[in-house]
């Protein structure tokens, strides 16, 4: 305790500043600052063309930013206000155009309510093969194989709702009662039942699918 008393006794307070070593610290400052200016008043006489590029690059990125947003944020507006038309005057032309002139989830929603409206298997196999989105690619192939399904094979009906032999597809377990169906179609009920008992017993399996399956065993 007594070593800390002494070693506050013995700080020394800071010497305080005399009057011209303010005027000196001042004048050091004015002339620091002076030199400072000047030398960037030397660096843009200097380089003054290649700030101008710079700024004026920045500036036309920035434009080109904000104009790309607002041409972004006006095409999907003009295309929902389309789309809406297009529904509720049920036109499935205008909705055909809609997904020629859209892109993704869009597109794919447009042509499939389109085919909903006209009927046009075309657009079915459109889908089927250029969809950009998995659950509507999947989705036209389960229409395709309830409009086909008689005039192909087990085998070709298998092989073309493989890509929904999976649960993250959402036409799993119908893709599966396709497939049961077309077994029990051509007489090979052992074949369909085991398709039918792994529906029957999968508890995730929907309650509509499950009693549809347990109706054909």
């Amino acid at each position: 305790m007594s070593s800390i008393l002494e070693r506050k006794k013995k700080i020394v307070k800071p010497i305080a500043k005399t009057r011209e070593e303010y005027a000196e610290d001042a004048l050091y400052r004015e002339v620091w600052e002076d030199v400072n200016n000047e030398k960037t008043q030397q660096f843009i006489k200097k380089y003054w063309r290649y700030i101008v590029y710079v700024a004026l690059g920045i500036m036309v990125i920035v434009c080109g930013i904000n104009l790309g947003i607002r041409m972004h944020v006006s095409s999907k507006i003009a295309t929902a206000q389309m789309y809406e038309a297009a529904v509720e005057n049920f036109d499935a032309k205008a909705l055909a155009n809609l997904s020629d002139n859209s892109k993704g989830a869009t597109a794919d929603l447009a042509l499939f309510q389109s085919y909903l409206l006209d009927k046009d298997v075309t657009k079915l196999d459109k889908l089927a093969q250029n969809a950009s989105t998995r659950d509507f690619k999947d989705l036209a192939k389960i229409h395709l194989v309830a409009i086909r399904g008689d005039e192909m094979s087990v085998e070709e009906v298998e092989k073309y709702l493989a890509s929904m032999n999976t649960k993250s597809s959402p036409f799993f377990y119908m893709a599966k009662l396709f497939v049961a169906e077309k077994y029990l179609a051509v007489s090979n009920k052992e074949k369909a039942d085991l398709i039918l008992n792994e529906i029957i017993n999968d508890p995730d399996a929907p309650a509509n699918i499950s009693s549809t399956a347990q109706m054909l065993k």
